[in-house]
């Protein structure tokens, strides 16, 4: 496995015990018995596999980072759909390296400055290959933080425009 520059950090306990009440938008969780393997959970950034209770519900990563860091976001905060656990997981693996990369799929980049602006982005596509997808995400990180400007880093799955992960500069 490739070294890691930047770390992918998942949705913390507390914000997943928040959104297991009522999600972002305000509403209550209906959690149901996946029935596919696949679904990409963002609270312990791994696939879902079948069986597992999970819930499709709604997240604002960009103005949850942004209260907790006293910046106001504007016109670049959101709100979309995220799957995660129903009940408590065991989190994220340190060791699995980034998250969501062994598909080939693109992946986008998107750079906010610490006023939470949004600074730029890419778009890239890992290789199918895992140790060539582990390397290829971590140089487009390497990459975003090399500009000065950049405090964070969404990961989005372009296909579906979702959030998958964050990446903070350490």
């Amino acid at each position: 496995m490739t070294k890691l520059t930047y770390r992918p950090a998942a949705i913390t306990a507390p914000v997943l015990r928040e959104l297991r009440a009522h999600d972002d938008a305000g509403v209550v969780p209906r959690p149901y018995a996946y029935d596919a393997a696949g679904a990409p959970l963002r609270c312990c950034l791994r696939r879902g596999r079948v069986g597992e209770r999970i819930s499709l519900v709604s997240y604002a990563p960009l103005r949850r980072w942004a209260a907790e860091v006293g910046c106001d976001p504007g016109a670049y905060d959101e709100t979309g759909p995220v799957f995660i656990h129903t009940s408590r997981c065991e989190g994220p693996d340190p060791l699995s390296g980034h998250p969501f990369a062994e598909t080939g799929a693109l992946r986008a980049f998107r750079r906010y400055s610490r006023e939470g602006h949004i600074t730029g982005g890419a778009i890239v596509r890992p290789p199918d290959d895992p140790t060539r997808s582990q390397a290829a995400v971590d140089q487009a990180l390497r990459t975003a933080f090399a500009s000065p400007d950049t405090a964070l880093v969404h990961v989005r799955a372009v296909e579906y425009g979702c959030f998958l992960y964050e990446v903070r500069r350490p």
